[in-house]
């Protein structure tokens, strides 16, 4: 590992050997819910073991990639910022002892006494994703309990030390340091891909290349989740529907329409439009469940903007009339279905798992704007080949999925399946 002292590679190594550990979104709002300082300096701990671990993996896998697209620019500058992470944790203040003796005082020991958190269930999307890590440490299941529990643990609401608070601020400022470093990752990874495939030249990437982005930007929504989470909880801000940044009641047709909206004007807006095809939404008025809105706004927009796209550029950005896109949602036991039905023209079979490949698109691809990636959210209306396939990874991270069915000549259904129970754990590799 070049460019770093051979101390830091080895603490690099040694922190990748660990397996990494799974938190659920229902387990996120339980124990989020009226946190103590005690509760919020647990979970600090918890974030203080689990983040360089996730991070060492990371970088662990960004050195080891083939055909030298571990050396690309971009690469190299996503690797940096990582490496850079991981030292600031693995080199910030550890809880004092004093700060210890009086949060274990405080904490909730008695199984009648604590409140009970939901198990969680293994996600789908760990069985397309192998979890290599468990066999390079013995104790795994001992490893993983001990972490887990750390992040569960209730203290009481009792008086504690004013260190307490100030290093739950401090770490926190840690935190949004992290998470500032880390906001162009997308894109500057992005960008190592353009490098790779301009060195092989060729336009598409290998299945290898495929299944490393998928693990990477699956770690990556993980990452920033718990990050996200504890800086919020932190802020002792009160919402009404919100743990954290996780809405207890996400109105699932306040939030479609309103990346209807924002589809149709960006449609509009790129094509120049003064008739923009019209979306028909169907959808209970007073269906909601717990998930990220933010998450679910990013899937639907990406799907209509596909949509909108096909429906125009088959009929032209002339046509007066174009026919309804239509979003249908339905509610099951364990998903919220949501389905896109356009009559775009449809894909060819030969391509539909094209279209789930990185950097494959069919309209002229933009140059990447290194300040594009402020949010992972904020993108024109084609040319990167990046929605379909973080689209289906946001689904995947809280146990759902997204898949295509098209009828080429005619149209596409694009199926959005949301666990509404929100107990499948994090899909980590």
């Amino acid at each position: 590992m070049s460019g770093i002292s051979k101390d830091l590679a080895n603490r690099i190594a040694h922190f990748a050997r660990f397996p990494q550990t799974g938190v659920s979104l229902r387990q996120m709002v339980e124990f989020g819910q009226n946190p103590s300082q005690g509760t919020l300096l647990r979970a600090a701990q918890f974030l203080h073991d689990e983040l360089p671990i996730r991070l060492a993996h990371r970088v662990v896998e960004l050195d080891s990639l083939p055909d030298n697209l571990n050396q690309m620019p971009s690469v190299l500058r996503v690797k940096r910022m990582y490496i850079d992470s991981f030292n600031e944790l693995i080199n910030f203040p550890r809880v004092s002892d004093r700060i210890k003796s009086a949060v274990k005082a405080a904490t909730v020991q008695g199984m009648m006494e604590r409140r009970h958190l939901p198990s969680n269930h293994p996600n789908p999307a760990c069985s397309d994703m192998q979890r290599s890590t468990s066999a390079h440490w013995i104790p795994s299941i001992q490893h993983r309990r001990l972490l887990s529990s750390s992040y569960h643990y209730e203290v009481k609401p009792t008086e504690l030390p004013v260190e307490v608070s100030e290093y739950n601020r401090s770490f926190v400022k840690a935190l949004e340091r992290i998470k500032r470093r880390h906001d162009p990752v997308v894109t500057t990874l992005a960008h190592g891909v353009v490098e790779y495939k301009q060195l092989l030249n060729t336009d598409r990437i290998d299945n290898h290349v495929q299944h490393f982005l998928d693990r990477f930007y699956l770690s990556r929504i993980g990452i920033r989740m718990l990050i996200g989470q504890q800086i919020e909880l932190n802020q002792q801000r009160r919402h009404s529907d919100y743990v954290g940044v996780i809405c207890t009641h996400t109105r699932v047709a306040d939030v479609v329409q309103e990346a209807i909206d924002n589809a149709r004007f960006i449609c509009g807006d790129y094509y120049m439009l003064m008739n923009v095809p019209e979306i028909e939404l169907h959808c209970p008025k007073d269906l909601a469940f717990m998930y990220m809105p933010s998450h679910l706004h990013h899937m639907i927009f990406e799907l209509l903007k596909n949509s909108l796209r096909a429906v125009v550029e088959l009929y032209g950005d002339e046509s007066e009339n174009y026919p309804t896109i239509k979003v249908v949602v339905a509610e099951g036991n364990e998903d919220i279905t949501i389905k896109v039905s356009d009559e775009g023209g449809g894909i060819p079979r030969s391509a539909i798992e094209e279209v789930w490949t990185y950097m494959y698109t069919t309209a002229q691809t933009p140059m990447l704007d290194p300040e594009f990636d402020k949010s992972d959210f904020k993108a024109p209306l084609a040319g990167f080949g990046y929605g379909l396939p973080l689209s289906r990874l946001y689904a995947r991270y809280f146990g759902g999925d997204l898949k295509l069915i098209s009828m080429e000549g005619y149209g596409t259904d694009a199926y959005l399946h949301l666990s509404r129970l929100s107990n499948n754990e994090e899909p980590l590799a």
